[in-house]
């Protein structure tokens, strides 16, 4: 089977085993395409994406447009005479013109079962939810928000413990491994795609820094799954005194029928490895905490040096 003219377009660590699975496959990568240099670490130092990194390491081409709609860019995307284009997490709008490139596919790594979880967050969004399963899909990339019809579909399910973090990284595996099977059949003519149920359709908007801060009236499980799903960003936070405290990971505590009523966020002290904190319903154990600008340490080791039972979390 003749191999595919390819290019990649991603940008966070996301989008890294599908670029590497292409690197290591037969078919013939002309070019990646990632957002521009981006300021980052303390010293606000411009720092090239992931995915740059990795391509130039293999000496791939490099393409870093500001916008995909202006005709010199489309017109170097041309010149790739491509016959797939692959996008996972890349981060710019890909117009109609530039769908309309690649001569077979245009394919998006999407992580989540659509059309539950379309847009930009849609790990986080799932445990935010307390979805038990979600999965990574191969999809055909049309001008709507990720409304395209489904080449293929893997299922994971959501461990009661996995952060973001985590969960993202069992995707974005199967996710690659999902691509190199796709391409396949789009090889050997077996590819048949399905359109997207119209039912049962949910967004999952960008993440903000300012749903960090966590309300201590929730209950212990939505706490719980606000600090998985904001591991690692923006990482969930409270504050004592007048000191941020990042919350790294926590679980939920049995019911102790014998607790008397506590104010919501009041610490109750060490159980086992757990920092005990009252919620709105249940208590919450605390399991590894960051003060700003410090390192994250077990909540048993920032207990005995802080000593926070008895106090409230805000």
């Amino acid at each position: 089977m003749t191999a595919f003219r390819v290019a990649f377009a991603g940008t966070p660590e996301f989008s890294l085993p599908a670029l590497q699975a292409l690197l290591d496959s037969p078919h013939e990568l002309v070019g990646v395409l990632t957002q521009p240099d981006r300021p980052a670490g303390r010293g606000r130092k411009l720092t090239a994406s992931l995915v740059k990194q990795l391509a130039e390491s293999r000496g791939v081409a490099v393409f870093q447009p500001d916008t995909l709609r202006s005709e010199s860019a489309q017109q170097r995307l041309r010149s790739w005479q491509l016959d797939v284009l692959v996008v996972v997490a890349y981060g710019l709008i890909l117009p109609p013109a530039v769908l309309a490139l690649p001569s077979r596919a245009c394919l998006n790594i999407h992580a989540s079962l659509l059309p539950r979880w379309r847009g930009a967050a849609p790990i986080q969004r799932a445990i935010l939810a307390g979805d038990r399963e979600t999965g990574v899909m191969i999809m055909q990339m049309e001008a709507g928000l990720d409304t395209g019809p489904i080449f293929a579909t893997r299922r994971v399910p959501i461990d009661a413990t996995a952060t973001a973090g985590e969960l993202q990284a069992v995707l974005a595996r199967a996710g690659a491994a999902a691509l190199l099977e796709v391409l396949a059949q789009l090889q050997d003519g077996s590819a048949e795609s399905q359109s997207q149920h119209t039912t049962g359709v949910r967004y999952a908007h960008k993440i903000a820094k300012s749903e960090a801060p966590i309300d201590w009236q929730a209950s212990a499980a939505q706490i719980d799954r606000q600090i998985r799903a904001f591991n690692p960003w923006p990482v969930a936070t409270a504050v004592f005194g007048d000191q941020l405290l990042r919350l790294h990971r926590s679980r939920v505590l049995p019911a102790m029928p014998d607790s008397l009523p506590a104010r919501p966020g009041a610490v109750l002290g060490l159980a086992g490895d757990c920092l005990r904190v009252a919620c709105g319903a249940g208590q919450l154990g605390l399991l590894e905490v960051q003060l700003a600008g410090r390192r994250v340490v077990a909540a048993r080791e920032f207990e005995q040096a802080h000593a926070l039972a008895g106090k409230v979390l805000q």
